[in-house]
């Protein structure tokens, strides 16, 4: 999917959409999503002006984001509004900045009517940057 397609199904936009292409999806299932990190980010400015590195809650987010694109991409959960419930095992491992391709890998673990979770690794250059437990709920469109 490229950026047009995903907005066609993440409620994400700019500052705030964090996946520019999904490499791989399996509906239901797993997704890989692509960020491409450059110094144009509005984020650097303040984090750290002569040292910047990505939140990790913007990493965190980025997962995410590639995530929700597992279940939206199901016609039942279409335009739904993805929001987290809980953050689980977070661990950074190295820092990401201007000029690395961010790659989500994100798998299912499961799904309860509107409630789910999610595995996700968050890695550069083959080089694990961080990794989560998310769970996650869809809220639909009108509620």
């Amino acid at each position: 999917m490229n950026v047009n397609q995903i907005m066609e199904v993440l409620p994400h936009r700019f500052p705030m959409l964090l996946v520019d292409r999904i490499l791989e999806l399996e509906p239901g299932v797993r997704a890989k999503g692509l960020k491409n990190v450059t110094i144009n980010e509005a984020f650097f400015q303040g984090h750290y002006p002569g040292l910047p590195i990505m939140p990790g809650v913007l990493i965190v987010e980025a997962m995410a984001q590639a995530g929700a694109l597992i279940m939206l991409t199901d016609k039942k959960y279409e335009g739904c509004t993805p929001v987290i419930g809980a953050i689980d095992d977070v661990k950074f491992r190295r820092q990401v900045v201007p000029g690395d391709t961010l790659i989500s890998t994100v798998e299912l673990m499961w799904m309860k009517n509107s409630i789910g979770r999610i595995k996700a690794v968050a890695t550069v250059d083959g080089e694990v940057a961080a990794s989560m437990e998310l769970t996650f709920k869809l809220i639909p469109k009108g509620t």
